[in-house]
């Protein structure tokens, strides 16, 4: 009875500990296939390559000529000869001041230069006469230099006259107000009927349009480093490339040249100006604008570059996940330098075959994590979904 009754108990106690056993693989099976897939993230190496450090200024655009156009004689003013705001060429009409007081004062002129070649004619005749009866002893010879005396006074006197005439020929001229530069007028500060004082009434402004000039200013610190490498044989003093990016423009898609750079640092703000000369074909340029200026601050150098969105925060440490074994995330802490083309320069912490996660960074919640990778270029956008599932 004992014997019969204590085999269902071993059974039973044998079977237990495997169901709960099968129970529990199970339910580990149950949890993994619930659990989400790995995230998808792009993946980029990263970019070595040779690079030119470049600094950033602050600076405005400045016409290369500027004119502030007033006029060289006083009168009416006559005519407006211009469209305000259009371009002009050099020796195009602008203004015309009433010419007739100095047509009249040029033809006064001209009637004193033929009374003065007459006056010298006569007396030049006087003098050949003087000339023969001095020599026959007909005249004394007071009389004699008196004659020659009064030649050169004749000469001199259409001299005189000439001048007269040309200044005068200045004058009507100067009623015509042209362009002295090729370049973009502004608008009229004084309309017909209008008096105009020589020297002192402001017409108008003219400001030429190609090429343009960018000033700007560098630091004491960046001054000395630049003076150095040119000491060094690593850059020029001057003609320096140069990009430009204007307020409402993404990068610096403007290049140009370093022409001129002061000869005295100012004491007050520590500065020293520089300019640089842009071509302006397409008149994306205008006097008073704002400009970023980026200038070439080294030679050549090797350096490691990525993108600056995998780059994350941990306190005051820097650092990236980079694809380990087994498609697996593995943090690196890095030491960050400059942004160089739109990317990040890394002075140290990684390897130049690092594999750095760029898009999809957010995702990943800890390092070991398992990831998803689908390889892009190091800057490249984040692939679109129809693409992230060709890749894969």
């Amino acid at each position: 009875m004992r014997s019969g009754t204590a085999l269902p108990w071993l059974a039973l106690s044998l079977a237990l500990p495997i169901a709960l056993a099968i129970a529990g693989c199970d339910s580990r099976a149950q949890e993994a296939a619930n659990l989400p897939p790995p995230p998808a993230v792009s993946v980029a190496t990263v970019l070595s390559k040779p690079v030119h450090q470049w600094d950033t200024f602050n600076g405005r655009v400045t016409a290369v000529e500027s004119v502030e156009l007033r006029p060289r004689v006083s009168g009416y003013v006559r005519r407006v000869a211009f469209d305000e705001g259009q371009e002009v060429k050099q020796g195009d009409l602008l203004f015309v001041i009433d010419p007739r007081p100095y047509q009249a004062v040029l033809d006064q002129a001209w009637a004193q230069l033929q009374r003065a070649r007459a006056e010298a004619r006569l007396a030049q005749a006087q003098d050949a006469r003087a000339q023969t009866l001095i020599e026959a002893k007909a005249i004394s010879r007071e009389e004699f230099e008196a004659r020659k005396a009064a030649s050169a006074q004749g000469d001199a006197g259409v001299r005189a006259a000439e001048a007269a005439v040309a200044a005068a020929q200045l004058d009507l001229q100067f009623t015509q107000v042209r362009a002295p530069i090729e370049g973009r007028i502004g608008r009229a500060m004084v309309t017909e009927g209008n008096l105009a004082q020589a020297d002192q009434t402001l017409l108008t402004t003219l400001v030429s349009q190609d090429p343009m000039y960018v000033y700007f200013e560098s630091d004491e610190q960046t001054y000395l480093r630049y003076a150095e490498l040119a000491r060094k044989g690593e850059r020029t003093r001057s003609s320096n490339p140069v990009r430009v990016g204007l307020a409402n423009e993404t990068g610096f898609p403007h290049e140009g040249t370093v022409d001129f750079v002061d000869n005295q640092v100012d004491p007050a703000t520590g500065t020293i100006r520089a300019r640089a000369v842009l071509p302006n074909p397409d008149r994306v340029f205008t006097p008073g604008l704002f400009a970023r200026v980026q200038v070439q601050g080294s030679g050549k150098f090797d350096a490691m570059l990525i993108d600056d969105k995998a780059v994350l925060t941990d306190q005051d440490r820097k650092y990236v996940y980079v694809l380990g074994p087994e498609n697996k995330a593995v943090r690196k802490d890095i030491v960050l330098g400059r942004m160089i083309d739109g990317l990040r320069v890394v002075e140290s912490g990684l390897a130049a075959q690092d594999k750095v996660i760029v898009h999809g960074v957010q995702k990943v919640f800890m390092p070991g994590m398992p990831v998803t990778p689908q390889a892009i270029a190091m800057g490249a956008p984040a692939p679109s979904p129809a693409q992230a599932v060709a890749m894969k």
